[in-house]
């Protein structure tokens, strides 16, 4: 039996029979289902008329994307570092091909995920390298593929080696997760945020919401609670979400500042 794929967000369900009546992520006030209503596809289907491509961002920083844009059209990061290769957040097509590109990179040691909206097939691509997959427990109810492959974490961060630090940022997830890259950008440090810390179109900024495609705000303690904790870590770079989506210098006064903008807007105190 298949296991069925919602078109819209990429989300991935335990094998059935016949399609799930209903996806429990696009349902969500933070997502959407599409105008012609609920849609599914499976992995065979989708490796039909897609494919993945591979780009190198910096040395031991690469990305993974979809064409045609499938789904939300995120794309993945491969981190090369001494502990092993992290995958980054996921996205729903793997294929042959992609298989044999990732192995010869050496393989995934593991895959940590921002939110639910990129969990995508990532019990599929824990399965084609056996790595385990780090969740925040915050976030443990919106897994719809359960599987022993899946580890909850809890707490504030977490270490995966190789200067590696998930952090628990909350947001536009209660269990809203950002990586840390300490020998990202040239030793300066290199965060791979998801849309939790969102590169905007001027790229010297960022944004984050509590839902991007039905622009609901986060209020202004969530925001100061995601300046928090990245205060203690240093970086340079922003990688968001998207291919382009790169802040490329000056990232942590990037957040800084954007932080506060933000908050003066929502308190009503920008000057318009």
């Amino acid at each position: 039996m298949p296991e069925y794929i919602c078109v819209t967000c990429g989300t991935e369900y335990p094998e059935s029979a016949s399609p799930p009546e209903h996806c429990l992520i696009c349902e969500d006030e933070r997502q959407y289902i599409g105008a012609n209503g609920q849609q599914w596809t499976t992995l065979e289907t989708l490796q039909g008329d897609h494919r993945n491509t591979i780009r190198v961002y910096e040395p031991n920083l690469l990305g993974i994307g979809t064409e045609p844009k499938f789904a939300i059209g995120q794309r993945a990061l491969i981190v090369q570092s001494t502990g092993g290769n992290i995958l980054w957040d996921c996205m729903t097509l793997l294929d042959e091909s992609t298989i044999a590109a990732v192995t010869n990179l050496g393989g995934i040691s593991a895959i940590a995920i921002s939110h639910p909206h990129y969990y995508s097939t990532m019990v599929t691509w824990a399965h084609a390298f056996d790595a385990p997959i780090y969740l925040h427990a915050a976030d443990r109810q919106h897994v719809m593929r359960p599987d022993s492959s899946i580890h909850f974490w809890e707490g504030e961060t977490k270490l995966l080696g190789g200067g590696i630090t998930l952090i628990n940022t909350g947001g536009h997830f209660a269990g809203g997760t950002v990586l840390h890259w300490a020998q990202g950008a040239e030793g300066r440090g290199a965060l791979l945020s998801g849309d939790i810390v969102n590169v905007v179109q001027d790229r010297r900024y960022v944004s984050f919401m509590y839902s991007y495609p039905n622009q609901i705000p986060l209020s202004a303690r969530a925001i100061r609670r995601i300046v928090a904790s990245l205060e203690p870590f240093e970086f340079e770079r922003i990688y968001s979400a998207w291919w382009d989506t790169i802040t490329p210098k000056n990232g942590k006064e990037a957040v800084r500042f954007s932080a506060g903008r933000y908050i003066k807007a929502i308190e009503g105190t920008l000057i318009s």
